[in-house]
């Protein structure tokens, strides 16, 4: 079976028996099928037999699949030039706003990621069967997307002719089209929707030169597996890579091909100390089983089942302190693994919070003392970061290696030999970081280039380029940018929001982030003190004041590390300032500006930043305030030396 359920010249569609078109799409569908999707089916090709017969020539294709979302097209019409996305909603008398939001959203993942819509005309309609006419404009985007297009039962085939006529493209050939590769970029939310829904990484991941192939980490990561689970060893390795370049897609992969529950040889479990992606990733898996689910399921059965599947860690680790047992997991992933706790934190947090009081390991030491109880073979898999630890006492790579070199040198480490950057080495030499390791070189674990941006891959470059104050790399790398992935920048918090709604599409996702320490930024109405539903800001729909997409609500560094959205404003506060050719690092504490001494700190709030400005897909926005001569906290020196800085390197005023 190809991407499409049924695929036919216009011309034999239209001569095609009812019953045969149907039965086609029937052997095709892979669920139970119910009974208003067939009644649907039928509609549809009544509809289109009835509206369609005038054309003369053409292609058509009903469910087309659009992988990356876990959804298919109702119907894909090739003709004159053009492509034709029409989703249906039978029996409806309205064109609800989330049906056209649909729609569009199908149009433009076929447009960025379908090699065979790349340089073709899409018009999204939508045919809600009993509305009204709609007093239609014909207007398209930049990209060749048009604007969505509402149409009925009765008009549908009159749209189609009149957009034919006035938009003719040169022929497209309906089977190379089809067949065309398909090389998305999924966020990380639709990607565990899609892994969880036995989709493969290679359906949901691009395969291009340009990018990573994600399937040769996966590849290296379950040789590494096989080896220790034949030779009874036990094994650690470390997937190291630049923001967005797709470390936590690969630990799901990993954990989804083996969460075998029940199999005692081969349970594997995704963990991570990321409060906020866990409890995003467990409510999108459970609301996307109950939406897709043949049998009725309670929302708390759906959310156990996705907790066995991703976990976070520090729920293993007090399961893991109750008990001497090994536990049932031969295989674990730790997600952001470089946040781990060192010796201080991990010991004090033990004392205080849990009440132990002999407890004297750091997080990496105890974690592989857990999986160390294993009487034969165990494997780890640490995903790491380069420059992310943002918080007191994230330790990084280092304290890895330290723990095993002390305690746990009988442990085979594998590594990639491309880890060089001093944001995983943490200003040591690769030689002495390595000592007294049995170490292995695999360079298939470092993933080099960002996947996040599908615009480009040079947004993660660009970023660490600001940030090291290397103006004359970071101006030629934002001119590549140029035109694929734009960075704009604003001193009007208005105009930034909406620069925001003004460039997302569909059902786009768009929201405003800060450093958790930007607190003059409350004068302009961003309140980093509140706190947010992570599940609710990052999944709800526009019409919900809990979302991302209200603008009122504020995502953190620590709310927004490990996700994604399309579009960002990035806050940008007095706390990290560019001045006398280099950035000065302060705290808001009480009243007033302190500026930060200790190198710890000044590491973690330099990595909040980059954070923040690698978390958007398409684009973003930076809001540098003017400042208030009137108020000592806010004096417009402690901002116009970054506005001056980031306009220096290039970045356009809107």
């Amino acid at each position: 079976m190809g991407r499409a359920y049924y695929s036919k010249k216009l011309k034999d569609f239209l001569t095609d028996d009812n019953g045969r078109i149907l039965g086609e799409l029937t052997n095709n569908h892979q669920f139970a099928l119910e009974e208003q999707q067939r009644n649907a089916w039928i509609q549809q090709i009544e509809i289109l037999k009835n509206e369609l017969h005038g054309l003369d020539s053409g292609h058509i294709m009903f469910e087309y699949s659009i992988p990356r979302m876990g959804k298919r097209v109702d119907v894909i019409l090739i003709y004159a030039g053009i492509v034709f996305v029409v989703e249906f909603k039978v029996h409806s008398k309205e064109y609800l706003r989330a049906d056209i939001d649909q729609c569009l959203d199908y149009s433009l993942d076929l447009k960025n990621f379908q090699e065979g819509s790349h340089n073709v005309q899409l018009v999204p309609i939508l045919v809600s069967t009993e509305a009204l006419n709609f007093d239609n404009n014909f207007e398209k985007f930049r990209d060749e997307v048009f604007t969505p297009i509402r149409a009925n039962k009765n008009n549908l085939g009159d749209i189609i002719k009149k957009i034919s006529e006035q938009y003719k493209g040169e022929p497209i050939d309906a089977d190379k089209w089809e067949n065309s590769l398909y090389k998305p970029t999924p966020t990380i939310i639709e990607a565990a929707q899609a892994l969880y829904q036995g989709h493969d990484v290679k359906e949901i991941s691009r395969s291009d030169s340009g990018a990573i192939n994600l399937v040769k980490t996966a590849e290296a990561i379950n040789t590494i597996i096989e080896k220790s689970k034949q030779q009874k060893e036990k094994s650690i390795c470390f997937v190291t890579g630049v923001p967005g370049a797709g470390k936590t897609l690969a630990g799901l992969n990993l954990a989804n091909e083996r969460h075998r529950f029940g199999d005692d040889e081969e349970h594997a479990v995704f963990l991570s100390g990321n409060g906020p992606l866990v409890a995003v990733l467990q409510e999108a898996l459970a609301r996307n089983n109950i939406e897709n689910s043949t049998e009725k399921i309670t929302k708390g059965d759906a959310l156990q089942k996705a907790k066995s599947f991703i976990q976070n860690i520090h729920h293993f680790r007090d399961d893991a302190i109750s008990v001497e047992t090994a536990p049932i997991e031969k295989v674990v992933v730790f997600d952001e693994a470089q946040r781990a706790w060192n010796s201080d934190r991990t010991t004090s947090f033990m004392k205080i919070k849990k009440g132990i009081a002999d407890f004297d390991m750091s997080e990496p030491e105890f974690l592989i003392s857990v999986m160390d109880r294993h009487s034969d073979w165990a494997v780890i898999i640490c995903l790491i970061g380069g420059g992310q630890e943002i918080n007191t006492g994230e330790a990084g790579l280092p304290e890895w290696f330290s723990a095993i070199r002390n305690l746990y040198p009988h442990w085979n480490v594998y590594i990639s030999n491309q880890i060089t950057d001093i944001e995983y080495t943490g200003n040591q030499k690769l030689e002495k970081l390595f000592v007294g390791l049995k170490c292995f070189a695999v360079p298939d674990l470092h993933l080099s280039t960002s996947i996040r941006s599908f615009r480009s891959e040079n947004v993660s470059n660009f970023v660490k380029s600001l940030l090291d104050c290397d103006k004359e790399k970071a101006k030629q790398l934002l001119l590549e940018l140029k035109g694929k992935y734009p960075i704009v920048l604003t001193r009007n918090f208005e105009k930034a929001k909406q620069w925001l709604k003004d460039n997302a599409r569909g059902n786009e996702r768009y929201g405003i982030t800060a450093s958790a320490k930007a607190h003059r930024l409350r004068p302009y109405g961003i309140y980093v003190e509140s706190d947010i539903d992570a599940p609710q800001w990052f999944l709800n729909t526009k019409d919900d004041v809990r979302s991302s997409y209200y603008l009122e609500y504020v995502a953190t560094e620590f709310h927004i590390q490990g996700l994604e959205l399309d579009w960002t404003c990035v806050g940008w506060d007095a706390n990290f300032r560019y001045e006398n050719n280099g950035w000065s690092y302060h705290q808001f504490t009480g009243a007033k500006w302190n500026q930060i001494r200790s190198e710890e700190k000044i590491t973690y709030l330099k990595n909040t930043y980059r954070v923040l400005l690698t978390r958007a897909r398409q684009g973003t926005v930076i809001f540098i305030p003017e400042g208030d001569i009137e108020d000592k906290t806010r004096k417009p020196e402690f901002y116009d030396g970054t506005y001056n800085y980031l306009k220096e390197i290039g970045i356009e005023e809107i």
